[in-house]
């Protein structure tokens, strides 16, 4: 008997849509794609329990015939791909056609379009993949879609979408990222019948301080470099706005977003010392380049692309941030009366010489910023040699943690403090406890003493709020202020009173006592982004990755020097906790070793 068979047009619908609709974020991005492909000059997204009932997109662009609005439902079927070298001269934003297809697999979709030239228009009801209506309906010109009960078919895969919170904030970073890229659309965002954005036209400054807040408004320098190969515009946040998490950070080709660690290092290079340590500065960036030097068919999100040179993209980004912070005077600012050592500096004492400015005129990164439509042309000995774009600023990944079942009473029995404690290369603890040898990692220890004592202030032991005698005002992106708003009554039992102030911008009344009066804001600030990956991460309540970020951020680091009385301390609480051998994030506390094991060592 023949046993293949050729997969349902539901089915198989649906097992596309796991490739390109993963969440409602997903579908915002193909539906407002579709509209800006459609040359909408005007683009609302409205939606309702952060996409899961309803994402409804709705453009004035030019809409579709009867015969069109019934095929885009088709897999594979797009007008924008007529042969493969198409595929290499893409410059639309969608090109697939698996949008409207996967989409239809796994939700219930209504579209209204109208052509300017069509006196009437089409209304098409899909559910599971199949028609249920079609008929002539009255419209406005351009096309209304709205995909209603996402997953209603796959109840399994609807389980795995996070709270509505986690969902808005993946819905809000793809319209910002879209609405940065087409400054030139006005876009609107509603969510629940509240108005989140509304973007008018305009330049692409006013864009970024109006999707990225108004601290940036004095305090952006502006990128342009024009050759031959490429074209980079965009603006950087001079030093004083970077931050130390890597929040607003955008790279686009040929407008459409991607992510890449390889050209994020080029950008932090060219900033070199001006910034803080652990600081990432803020940047909006526009590469337009040939299409035929770039391969965008890597990964179902698009959002990961080729490049046929990297190493010269690197070269040209790096290169264009270094000049536009020369060309506006963003430099490193030098006290001399800070270190009287600076002025025997060799700077200082040998001056800039005839010879040397020669020398300096004579060298590539000079040519390449003097002769017209030569920075393509950069010496190959630069420092992009051993850079890889699998190596460079690779992003910080927790450890999964265990499940915390281990049989704690029967350690802590075994486990008392000794008298003795040593700190070894600052990152270590080395005491005797009970005729054991215990190194104990004093990150990892930390962080799970203040996992606890939070988890304790949250079950109804609360941290003292220490009220602060100058407030501290913070403005966040739209994304950011709906988690914290979601946060707000945990992180008062934490310690932080914080109250909002307008839309976006809230007051910090109080925090916790060990947190300096200067650093509350940045403390915060990271504490939302640390959040942000917990939750990007791991499958946890915003509750447990609160905590989480908290004990990680606040914790004692390796690489810093303590006292004995500190040690002792921090070891006597460690084996008060309930769990002692593992961190939060799972990783291991403390080595064990025992007298007879140190004498096999030893050959004894």
């Amino acid at each position: 008997m023949d046993i293949i068979n050729l997969l349902p047009e539901n089915i198989a619908n649906q097992i596309a849509a796991g490739e390109v609709i993963q969440r409602p974020a997903s579908a915002v991005k193909e539906l407002l794609e579709n509209a800006i492909d459609a040359g909408a000059t005007e683009i609302d997204l409205i939606v309702t329990d952060a996409g899961k009932s309803l994402v409804q997109v709705i453009d004035n662009g030019k809409g579709m015939s009867e015969t069109d609005a019934r095929m885009s439902f088709e897999r594979h079927a797009t007008s924008k791909i007529k042969n493969i070298d198409d595929l290499f001269r893409i410059r639309t934003m969608g090109f697939r056609g698996e949008a409207l297809a996967s989409i239809a697999g796994v939700a219930r979709v209504e579209l209204k379009t109208k052509r300017k030239e069509d006196t009437i228009g089409t209304f098409i009801e899909i559910e599971n993949s199949v028609v249920k209506n079609q008929k002539p309906v009255a419209a406005q010109e351009g096309t209304n879609l709205a995909m209603k009960n996402l997953f209603f078919n796959v109840p399994a895969r609807r389980n795995f979408l996070k709270s509505n919170t986690s969902e808005l904030r993946h819905i809000i970073e793809e319209f910002t990222r879209v609405a940065l890229a087409f400054p030139n659309i006005q876009f609107t965002l509603n969510s629940n019948g509240q108005e989140i954005y509304h973007l008018d036209q305009g330049s692409l400054k006013q864009r970024i301080i109006k999707l990225l807040g108004s601290q940036f408004e004095s305090k952006l320098v502006s990128v342009k470099e024009e050759t031959e190969y490429l074209n980079i515009i965009g603006f950087v946040g001079k030093p004083e706005t970077a931050r130390k998490t890597r929040g607003d950070q955008y790279i686009f080709v040929n407008n459409r977003f991607i992510r890449s660690a390889y050209l994020n290092h080029a950008v932090v290079n060219a900033f070199n010392e001006m910034l803080p340590k652990d600081s990432f500065p803020m940047y909006v960036l526009f590469i337009e380049i040939d299409p035929s030097h770039i391969d965008i068919n890597v990964h179902p999100t698009k959002q990961e692309i080729k490049f046929e040179d990297e190493k010269i993209i690197y070269a040209f980004v790096n290169s264009a941030i270094r000049h536009a912070l020369a060309q506006f005077s963003v430099t490193p600012a030098l006290d001399f009366e800070l270190d009287a050592s600076v002025q025997q500096q060799e700077a200082i004492t040998n001056p800039f010489t005839t010879e040397k400015k020669i020398s300096a005129m004579n060298s590539g990164l000079y040519q390449t910023f003097t002769k017209s439509n030569q920075a393509h042309f950069i010496e190959s000995r630069s420092n992009l040699e051993g850079y890889s774009p699998d190596k460079v600023f690779p992003e910080n990944n927790l450890s999964q943690p265990l499940k915390e079942q281990f049989p704690e009473p029967e350690l802590k029995k075994v486990f008392t403090p000794g008298e003795n404690f040593v700190q070894l290369l600052q990152t270590y603890i080395l005491t005797e406890s009970d005729g054991k040898i215990l190194i104990i990692h004093q990150q990892h220890a930390h962080e799970r003493v203040l996992y606890e004592q939070m988890a304790s202030a949250l079950n109804g032991n609360p941290v003292a709020v220490q009220r602060s005698l100058f407030p501290e005002t913070i403005e966040l992106s739209a994304a950011d202020s709906i988690l914290l708003k979601e946060l707000l009554p945990d992180l008062f039992l934490l310690g932080f009173q914080i109250e909002p102030f307008g839309t976006n911008s809230f007051i910090i009344q109080g925090k916790p006592a060990d947190i300096p009066g200067e650093e509350q804001k940045s403390s915060l600030e990271k504490l939302l982004e640390d959040c942000k990956h917990f939750n990007t991460s791991l499958n946890y309540s915003n509750r447990e990755n609160l905590i989480r970020a908290m004990a990680t951020q606040r914790s004692v680091k390796a690489g810093t020097a303590l006292k004995e009385k500190e040690m002792k301390d921090l070891v006597t609480q460690l084996f008060q906790c309930k769990v002692i051998s593992v961190s939060p994030s799972g990783k291991p506390v403390f080595l064990e070793f025992r007298n007879e094991e140190l004498e096999k060592m030893f050959g004894r």
